[in-house]
């Protein structure tokens, strides 16, 4: 990881940190869809990769002028768009389309997808790991609030431990030290590196998709149920930052 720039935050990755990333995608992918699946055999899972610019209405109002990077308008009737802050809107974008297409998708239902994102980060040394330009590899995991299944807490060790079998550090999951709106319970995991323990994946329960489930009835009604999100976003820069103080003792 090399900071060439004269700006705080933004590095350049050599061709062994991108094959570590790219190992560590693949082997994220395969244990998160393993642990799904062997709670519950139904789950439909699939990949996207959605456009890194976004319309600014599909972005939380959380984000402020202060954190995001907006891009400028060639006209007044074009559309606002910034450089997504987080895979999300565009991820969730994706699962309605399935759900009301004619496609016969149903929950539960798992898109997940890696690639960048970016936000204003204060300026700080690069071992803080506060880039503005950095990876997130995040599964959305939609399903039915009435199931039995709690898949959030189900998912804290095996997402535990996939993540230390890969950076060889001591990984611990703890609360987050905040609470978005969208989210019923948050837990992050962290990696002690030596210098911190460092944030390197969150684990929530969202209520916050944009719509019910909707299942037909034999008197041919529809009832709707509320949709629940197991969310996993993992920083896949700061498991290749941390693999490496690891490969360095």
């Amino acid at each position: 990881m090399l900071s060439l720039y004269q700006s705080n935050g933004l590095v350049h990755w050599t061709d062994r940190e991108i094959r570590l990333r790219d190992m560590m995608q693949a082997h994220f992918a395969a244990e998160v869809s393993a642990f799904l699946t062997g709670a519950n055999p139904a789950w439909d899972i699939r990949r996207v990769e959605a456009p890194q610019l976004t319309p600014r209405e599909l972005v939380s109002d959380a984000y402020g002028p202060e954190d995001i990077f907006f891009i400028d308008r060639v006209g007044e009737h074009e559309a606002q768009l910034v450089l997504r802050p987080e895979t999300t809107p565009s991820t969730y974008a994706y699962m309605a389309h399935l759900l009301n297409s004619h496609a016969k998708v149903r929950m539960p239902l798992c898109i997940w997808q890696s690639g960048k994102s970016f936000r204003r980060e204060q300026d700080q040394v690069s071992k803080h790991m506060r880039l503005k330009e950095f990876w997130q590899m995040e599964f959305q995991c939609a399903y039915t609030a009435d199931t039995a299944n709690d898949y959030h807490a189900a998912s804290l060790e095996p997402v535990r431990r996939m993540i230390e079998a890969m950076v060889r550090l001591p990984t611990r999951i703890v609360p987050s030290d905040r609470l978005p709106a969208y989210s019923q319970v948050t837990r992050d995991v962290e990696v002690d590196n030596g210098d911190k323990w460092m944030e390197v994946c969150s684990i929530s329960r969202r209520t916050d998709f944009p719509q019910a489930a909707r299942f037909p009835t034999k008197g041919g009604e529809v009832r709707e149920v509320a949709v629940l999100v197991l969310e996993i976003a993992i920083g896949l820069d700061r498991c290749v930052y941390n693999w490496c103080v690891a490969d360095g003792r």
